[in-house]
């Protein structure tokens, strides 16, 4: 008996007509007439039933964010988006017209970083789910927290600079 392939397709109606006929010596009744479609192999799908694709993935992930994330929460994302695309612009910059103040560069630069950690702790801080880890700090102290760290850190920043 040959080995079977995994990339062979599966066996027509009519091949397993003739392997049950020559095994028992008689033809199922069932098995005596094939049609155009029993006889065409079907395609093997790349993925198994019951496996969502990764685009109905990000879509449920998009919609439970959409309806279980406060407002204040999607404000922070946005100005995280926002400072992650800045920077990026930065290092753009300095990657293709060079860093003549390189001072200036590493100013901008580690100020926009600086203040995307401060946002993801204020992020961390304020969501609801973290509660039981900051059982003491309040939305309106971790706001006014992150207010001060900010403008010491571009105090910071703008000295650097010189």
């Amino acid at each position: 008996m040959a080995k079977k392939n995994a990339r062979d397709p599966p066996p027509s109606a009519a091949a397993t007509t003739q392997a049950s006929t020559t095994a028992t010596g008689t033809v199922p009744p069932a098995a005596t007439t094939t049609t155009a479609a029993a006889a065409t192999p079907k395609p093997v799908l790349a993925k198994a039933a019951g496996v969502a694709s990764w685009d109905q993935v990000l879509q449920n992930i998009y919609e439970y964010y959409m309806k279980e994330t406060p407002q204040r929460t999607k404000l922070i994302d946005v100005f995280l988006a926002f400072i992650a695309v800045v920077g990026a612009l930065q290092f753009a910059y300095c990657i293709l017209a060079g860093n003549y103040p390189f001072n200036a560069f590493l100013s901008g630069f580690g100020a926009t970083v600086g203040q995307f950690v401060l946002t993801i702790s204020l992020r961390i801080q304020t969501t609801e789910a973290n509660k039981s880890e900051f059982p003491s700090v309040t939305p309106e102290r971790a706001f006014a927290d992150y207010v001060v760290c900010s403008l010491i850190l571009h105090f910071f920043c703008v000295n650097f600079i010189n």
